[in-house]
């Protein structure tokens, strides 16, 4: 054995899919599922959803009228492309290749532990851009992801709603006394209600979950109208959990909270949410699009052994693991890639509340 064989892309993908089968799945997973496509394009057909109109009346022995589809938009785009790598030095190298000859050292089992973990955070890196699209698309609509200059300054900006037509529809922003972190004069089961009321209104959709962070269900927790609600004599002394509020809204209103607050370093390596505070996204019962993975130049171009020295494995649908050798200087660089982009067919089926 070789030490070309242990840092090789099939056993880095053996050690991820181990990892992975005990990941907490991302919410945005469930509500985007993953598939696979050929290519670059992006295309889909969204605002076919709503309200079921008549079949219109006809008499006997005539042609049908033809209905057009109305409100139907086709949107195009092209995927965005993400690729970062890592190296194993010539020191490094060394190392191995020292410990190797005693195939038991458990310093040997240490470095090789280390170089397989060091890829799977390349993986895991790779797992946060969809999720963070996801959760952008369900409190605005956008996609903006942009690199340091120092890490190749490129940005990607997709806005799903170019004329605002969504967002002047399907979103708000309480004001004044109304919002939800004020908890003497703010009435959130009304709140919900109102937009259940314009969802099956205007779309014909039943809103059965939201997604909060842990802050905004905070002010839930401290609503006074709630603790009145809850318990009509001495509301102002109920101390809420989480469980027995969670059973008001689905008892009251018909809505399951899912409270997320799932964070990540963004690439100037500061902590960002997944999800925002102060943002309620109300949301049906099934997915709202899909997660598209297209296929990556390391796929494309080096799987199936095309180059002596490359390596190729794809884990998570569409996420290229590479392993690559180079002779001057030796090295072996690991490299993880993915083409990668939501869509989201169901927009229309969403209602997005800023509430403080």
């Amino acid at each position: 054995m070789t030490i070309f064989d242990l840092v090789d892309s099939k056993p880095i993908a053996a050690y991820w899919n181990e990892l992975e089968s005990n990941r907490i799945p991302f919410l945005g997973e469930a509500l985007f599922p993953a598939q696979k496509k050929v290519g670059l394009e992006l295309k889909w057909i969204k605002g076919q959803n709503g309200l079921p109109v008549a079949l219109n009346p006809s008499a006997f022995d005539t042609k049908p009228v033809i209905r057009g589809r109305i409100g139907v938009e086709k949107v195009e785009t092209e995927l965005p492309f993400f690729r970062e790598s890592m190296r194993l030095g010539e020191k490094d190298r060394q190392q191995i290749l020292q410990y190797m000859q005693n195939a038991d050292s458990p310093y040997l089992r240490d470095v090789i532990g280390r170089i397989y973990a060091d890829a799977a955070n390349l993986v895991s890196g790779a797992l946060v851009q969809p999720e963070r699209m996801r959760m952008g698309l369900l409190v605005n609509g956008q996609i903006q992801i942009a690199a340091p200059t120092a890490k190749g300054g490129v940005t990607y900006n997709y806005d799903y709603d170019p004329t605002n037509a969504w967002r002047n529809a399907n979103t708000a922003t309480l004001t004044t006394t109304a919002k939800w972190d004020q908890p003497a004069t703010a009435n959130p089961v009304k709140d919900i209600l109102d937009v259940k009321r314009h969802q099956r209104m205007n779309y014909g959709v039943e809103i059965t979950r939201a997604i909060v962070t842990t802050k905004t269900w905070g002010y839930l927790l401290n609503n006074e109208a709630i603790k009145k609600d809850m318990n009509t004599l001495s509301g102002q002394n109920i101390i809420l959990t989480d469980s027995m509020l969670q059973q008001y809204f689905l008892t009251k209103v018909g809505v399951t909270f899912v409270v997320y607050d799932k964070m990540y370093k963004d690439e100037a390596g500061q902590q960002q949410q997944f999800y925002p505070d102060d943002y309620v996204t109300f949301l049906p019962g099934y997915a709202l699009g899909q997660t598209f993975f297209g296929t990556t130049p390391e796929e494309a171009d080096l799987m199936g052994g095309q180059l002596a020295d490359a390596s190729v494995s794809v884990v998570n649908t569409g996420i290229a693991i590479l392993t690559k050798k180079e002779s001057l200087p030796v090295n072996i660089i690991t490299s993880v890639s993915e083409i990668v982009l939501p869509s989201f067919e169901r927009m229309d089926d969403i209602y997005t509340l800023k509430v403080a």
